[in-house]
């Protein structure tokens, strides 16, 4: 079928690469599942690099640059995130309407699919007489929290309380402690997200029925909240790869290759994960003591904040105890960037000490590695905390961890829960391992995701 036959998709992601990759993955599973449909993502730019230009090189995908917005006012500067994302993403309304406007005097344009951070384009969909979809690239139980937190009034009562909340997409009472930190903001806007995300025709979630029984079914039953599509694990990958990338990975795998099966920790904390000295020091005397083999993505803080990543040691000694490598060199490596996938799914690591975000977690899921949970921020400590009390699929370093706090976390708790998570007796690794089999289930042909998939793209060929 030509181009000029086929109905199109149109994809909004927010220009990070954690929602972009998958954004980008769920347009390539909707292809192919069906002929009919072609992709084109529209990739807002952003003022700082946000490191997704390796990610926008599909040929199976259209992507479309937007124009640069630089609109900007001193109280929009002063906003918090998310709202300051929102509105970010609200700038572009008029460039996504005169894009998808000018798509539709061509071709069928069947849905558009908006990231939960641009949910303000679901208007763009209505004025436009097309259907619209929330991809949310993070778990089930999250999305429920925000729902069910939406009826509680102003939050701020509950900032450093010792409440503990029922909250219907988890078994166990969520305390108030690992609830997303914007929350307990009014001005932050977090809360506005789910709220207008209510105005869409659907969602489709990044998760497995497997995995998130409880928060599928609560979420699906609740009329209040569109049709509910949870069609993953969709996992990306790293990227185009660079001479220089590809030379760091293949030292790192070859390294793995030597190791013993399930012997390695592997300590990785996502995209803007990176500590100070002072915990580093904690961290490095944690693995030394514990004995187990380890490979370490140790990143270098970001000098200012905002959507910066952190960079790379020319020296890694520099910030670490004196003599740590020369004492570890027979049993870890330290590293900057990590090729995450390859390294969770090579048989000599045996657990993940994680900040839990969704794309870190589905990753370990479907390698079948158990995890250490060590949130950083955003709906982090939430997601550590299905993790350890709801699925059980992770031991616990601190759930209600906050890195702008800071705090800095004991070597022996660290060391405590390395050795749990490393323990080959410990039940959780039995738990994620039966996990990993389901996730490949999900999407085989008459698994959960692959239905829900097939029922999602029924639903917008009838709508359109």
């Amino acid at each position: 079928m030509g181009e000029e036959g086929k109905a199109s998709l149109v994809f909004i992601p927010f220009p990070v690469v954690s929602h972009l990759v998958a954004a980008v993955k769920t347009g390539e599973l909707l292809a192919s599942r069906d002929s009919r449909l072609s992709i084109t993502v529209l990739v807002m730019s952003m003022p700082t690099d946000t490191k997704i230009s390796s990610y926008i090189t599909n040929p199976q995908i259209n992507f479309v640059r937007l124009e640069q917005v630089h609109e900007s006012s001193a109280g929009e500067e002063a906003m918090k995130p998310p709202k300051s994302m929102m509105h970010f993403a609200g700038r572009h309304k008029a460039s996504v309407h005169g894009v998808v406007s000018q798509m539709m005097k061509f071709r069928r344009v069947a849905a558009i699919f908006v990231d939960i951070m641009c949910v303000d384009m679901i208007d763009v969909a209505k004025e436009l007489g097309i259907s619209s979809y929330v991809f949310f690239a993070s778990g089930a139980a999250i999305l429920g929290l925000m729902f069910d937190l939406q009826s509680l009034g102003d939050l701020a009562e509950f900032d450093g309380s010792d409440e503990v909340i029922s909250i219907s997409s988890y078994v166990n009472p969520v305390p108030a402690r690992v609830w997303p930190d914007p929350v307990f903001d009014q001005e932050s806007g977090f809360l506005e997200l789910s709220r207008k995300a209510r105005e869409a025709d659907g969602i489709a979630i990044n998760t497995f029925l497997e995995l998130e029984p409880r928060a599928i079914s609560s979420n699906s039953g609740d009329e209040r909240i569109p049709r509910f599509f949870p069609i993953g694990p969709i996992i990306g990958g790293e990227g185009e790869e660079s001479d220089e990338s590809r030379r760091k990975r293949d030292e790192i795998v070859r390294w793995l290759d030597d190791q013993p099966d399930s012997s390695v920790v592997f300590l990785c904390f996502g995209s803007f994960g990176a500590f100070e000295a002072e915990q580093v020091v904690e961290i490095a005397e944690a693995l030394e003591q514990s004995g187990k083999r380890f490979l370490w993505s140790l990143r270098k803080p970001a000098p200012e904040k905002g959507i910066v990543f952190p960079g790379e040691y020319e020296n890694p000694g520099e910030v670490l105890p004196e003599g740590f490598l020369d004492r570890t060199a027979g049993v870890g490596k330290v590293i900057g960037w990590a090729p995450q996938i390859a390294v969770l799914s090579h048989p000599s690591v045996g657990g993940f000490v994680s900040h839990c975000g969704w794309n870190s977690t589905l990753e370990s899921v479907c390698c079948g590695v158990s995890m250490a949970a060590w949130p950083l921020g955003a709906e982090q400590q939430a997601n550590a905390f299905l993790l350890v009390k709801d699925i059980g699929i992770a031991v616990e370093i601190k759930m209600d961890y906050r890195k702008n706090s800071g705090e800095i976390v004991a070597k022996d708790i660290i060391g405590k829960a390395i050795e749990q998570l490393m323990d080959p007796t410990n039940e959780i690794r039995a738990r994620v391992k039966e996990l990993e089999e389901k996730s490949t289930m999900a999407l085989m042909e008459g698994g959960s995701s692959y239905n829900y998939l097939d029922c999602l793209i029924q639903d917008f060929f009838q709508s359109c």
